[in-house]
């Protein structure tokens, strides 16, 4: 049997569903004989390859580039899983969606609060350029599956990755699979 491909990735969120995933602890040892984890922020690649079968993504959409990261995981991946309840519902990143559109938050955190030489970051290339509205994953792309908490738990990760490793598809229900927070 040949590995499954496996990637994770994080957009706007703040990495608490990649520590919990971390938290597999001895069992990542295990999974490890069943996939290649070819790309991940864990694993500092920078490309995001082609055919992977398995995607775990963690965070919103916020800035042009989580958008451009989503569509090319989209279209280079079999199954892609929203993984956390940012990726879920944008949770606390969509918080800045009260003050408005762009503009306004970047004029609030830069300008108004900006203690010792306010002004707007900007260098193109380095410093993405917000969307004027966070926006949940399956607003922008397609998503196979759900895996929710802020942050989900070790124990709900492996049970909805175990199956898959295996080809099944796993059981997302019930209080311990589908609770949010």
């Amino acid at each position: 049997m040949s590995k499954i491909r496996l990637a994770t990735v994080w957009l706007a969120g703040c990495s608490g569903c990649h520590m919990s995933f971390l938290d597999l602890d001895e069992w990542l040892f295990d999974l490890a004989t069943f996939v290649d984890v070819v790309h991940s922020p864990i694993a500092d690649v920078k490309e995001y390859p082609d055919n992977v079968d398995v995607c775990l993504i963690e965070g919103a959409i916020a800035n042009e580039e989580n958008l451009e990261i989503a569509l090319n995981v989209r279209k280079k991946t079999k199954f892609v899983i929203s993984f956390g309840d940012c990726a879920i519902t944008a949770n606390v990143p969509a918080m800045r969606n009260m003050l408005g559109k762009a503009d306004s938050v970047l004029k609030r955190a830069y300008l108004e609060l900006g203690e010792v030489n306010p002004q707007l970051p900007y260098e193109p290339g380095i410093v993405p350029v917000l969307l004027d509205r966070v926006t949940p994953l399956h607003e922008v792309i397609d998503i196979d599956m759900y895996i929710p908490g802020c942050p989900p738990s070790a124990q709900r990760i492996k049970e909805a990755i175990a199956p898959l490793v295996q080809g099944e598809k796993p059981v997302m229900e019930g209080r311990e699979m589908i609770k949010f927070g």
